[in-house]
């Protein structure tokens, strides 16, 4: 059977890779009891792009970048220290609660993680990644049918976030001992990525196992 290891992806490659900040992260403002606009999913030659859009300052904003940065260096107790600082200026940036809770999730702080994950999804309630990372936080936490409707809401809500719908195969497959659950995922994800080497290996492997 594959190792861990090889059945994830690294976490802040999914967020870079997939969710990117708007380009000028001044428009959409929210005020209190407003209701605040669902993240905008992009489909384009790059992938599935997610993008939000909110007020904050050009402090905030560098902060913020400089975070990103130092979290691509594997900086981490760094990051967090100045993404506390953006969540603190800023506490309406999902953004930045949702690289908290990654980062937290990096130094093994678990508790921490899931209460920065919790709240973005309090203020974005739609947002695919927050979902995604909770799953994956879940998942480590050993509290795998949450990490299952962490999965499935993200998918519920973008179906083509094809990082979420690889991670639920992997748990099903690997956790969940349920194997209709994970072909089925497999199957999509393989459809949407062809070019996954690692993922067809594993189902032929599982429908080896399955004896299909």
């Amino acid at each position: 059977m594959r190792s861990l290891n090889e059945a994830l992806i690294p976490s802040m490659v999914r967020w870079r890779a997939f969710v990117v900040m708007a380009a000028s992260i001044v428009s959409a403002c929210t005020t209190s009891g407003a209701t605040r606009p669902a993240p905008i999913a992009v489909h384009d030659a790059s992938g599935f792009t997610i993008t939000e859009k909110v007020r904050v300052g050009g402090e905030v904003r560098g902060d913020f970048e400089r975070a990103v940065h130092l979290l691509d260096q594997k900086q981490n107790e760094s990051a967090i220290a100045l993404l506390v600082k953006v969540t603190e200026a800023a506490p309406q940036l999902t953004a930045a609660h949702i690289d908290l809770g990654i980062a937290y999730g990096r130094v093994s702080d678990l508790e921490r993680a899931e209460n920065s994950l919790k709240r973005a999804l309090e203020l974005s309630p739609r947002h695919p990644v927050a979902h995604n990372e909770l799953g994956i936080l879940y998942r480590r936490m050993g509290r795998f049918e949450e990490a299952r409707r962490s999965y499935e809401k993200a998918l519920a809500l973008y179906p083509d976030f094809h990082f979420a719908r690889r991670n639920l195969a992997i748990l099903c497959d690997l956790y969940l001992a349920d194997v209709s659950c994970a072909l089925e995922h497999y199957g999509v994800y393989i459809q949407a990525v062809p070019d996954d080497e690692a993922a067809a290996i594993w189902i032929a492997d599982l429908r080896t196992r399955a004896g299909r």
